[in-house]
């Protein structure tokens, strides 16, 4: 079986768990929480992209959001370990995402796509099958003007008859990430060489869709391929509970006091980080956070509209969802939690906006604090006062009758 066919197969079977993920049935209501917006402020130069939030301590504008079943979205039915913690910012030329959430360790290692023979087309799909016992995560932005967060774009038009031209403005872009076959504190994504949005090294992919049943990889579609594609995310993760920090080095006892030692004598430091060797990486059931980072341009060189395009003073709508595997048992496409009903906005904030931000918060501290003890000595100048007229005997009182 020839790779293109693999390709092929392994694009459909994320396509159908996306499309089944997406997919309502029936009429329900739900009231998305107005005060759910994320700011993405201009902090050059902060974060190293490698799948840890140390960087972001000092990020605001984030927010907490409760996950609920797409497709049920009840408080009762939310997801137990807790809700996911979004952050964003950009730097002038990128946008960059973190996202954190509360889950035990759980890895199983997926498939790669490589050359084969018919008979290995089911050992493949269960290797795929494989990568849903790990926890996956999607954005998802809206493109068009009637792009709509229910439907995936919302466009009327079946699977057959739908194209760029009736769906036209229903457009909504999608980044999906499964870390089945990644390796923690590594860089994924970024692939600008096989023409489409696809990371064959892992499942780090860059869609499109006007529907849940007409969704493509970008530089696919029904009017045929654009050799030009380009998969602009790039994504990295990490699990709280390994004894490795940062996806540098393993910090024994010993080691941190080879380190000082190390450093004490200003000489060079080996660093070990994860190698797919080491897979999967830490024990499984391990209480603790799972991390994302993620970054794509502002702007990208999209002629399709398939990319969303941030600009920067202006707000753009998305949302985002979460698969974890229950029970054991791999995750499927309809049970993903998101983070809301609807869109979410997110405000791209200038640089001049940013830092009057922190110039007016830190004049407003200083006159706070100077109007505060300002009234404190007040407040002790008339205690003095009181205490010194009471002290003085009261001058008594003389008829003027007797003068």
């Amino acid at each position: 079986m020839s790779h293109p066919f693999l390709l092929l197969l392994h694009l459909f079977l994320l396509a159908a768990c996306i499309a089944t993920a997406h997919e309502e049935s029936g009429e329900w209501h739900c009231d998305p929480d107005d005060e759910a917006r994320i700011g993405a402020q201009f902090r050059p130069g902060i974060v190293t992209l490698d799948g840890h939030a140390d960087d972001w301590a000092d990020v605001d504008d984030g927010f907490d959001f409760p996950l609920r079943p797409a497709l049920d979205p009840d408080e009762d039915n939310e997801y137990k370990p807790g809700k996911m913690t979004l952050k964003a910012l950009h730097d002038g030329a990128d946008v960059y995402f973190m996202l954190q959430v509360n889950g035990d360790y759980l890895y199983s290692k997926g498939g790669n796509i490589k050359e084969g023979s018919i008979r290995d087309i089911m050992k493949y799909s269960m290797a795929l099958r494989d990568k849903h016992k790990c926890p996956s995560l999607a954005l998802m932005f809206q493109v068009g003007e009637n792009a709509t967060y229910h439907n995936m774009g919302g466009c009327k038009e079946s699977p057959d008859t739908c194209n760029s031209t009736n769906c036209r403005g229903h457009e909504v872009d999608i980044m999906h990430f499964s870390i089945g076959n990644s390796i923690p504190g590594r860089l994924y994504g970024g692939d600008s060489v096989n023409g489409v949005g696809q990371d064959e090294r892992i499942g780090l992919v860059d869609m499109y869709s006007w529907n849940p049943h007409c969704r493509n990889i970008d530089g696919n579609g029904p009017s045929g391929n654009d050799s030009t594609a380009v998969n602009n995310w790039k994504g990295a993760w990490w699990h709280s509970s390994f004894s490795t920090h940062s996806g540098k080095m393993h910090q024994s006892s010993a080691e941190v006091w080879i380190l000082k030692v190390v450093i004490f004598l200003k000489t060079s430091f080996i660093v070990r980080w994860f190698i797919e060797d080491d897979s999967p990486y830490g024990s499984a059931g391990q209480k603790g956070t799972y991390y994302f980072e993620f970054s794509r341009p502002l702007r990208t060189m999209d002629r399709f509209q398939q990319d969303a395009q941030f600009s920067i003073g202006q707000s753009s709508r998305f949302s985002a969802a979460f698969w974890y595997p229950a029970d054991g048992k791999p995750w499927h496409g309809s049970g993903h939690y998101t983070v809301s009903c609807d869109w979410v906005p997110m405000d791209v904030i200038p640089a001049y906006s940013t830092q009057l931000k922190g110039a007016s918060g830190s004049s407003w501290d200083a006159a706070g604090g100077f109007a505060f003890v300002l009234s404190i000595v007040a407040f002790c100048i008339s205690i003095f006062v009181g205490y010194m007229v009471s002290k003085n005997k009261s001058v008594p009182f003389t008829p003027i009758d007797h003068l």
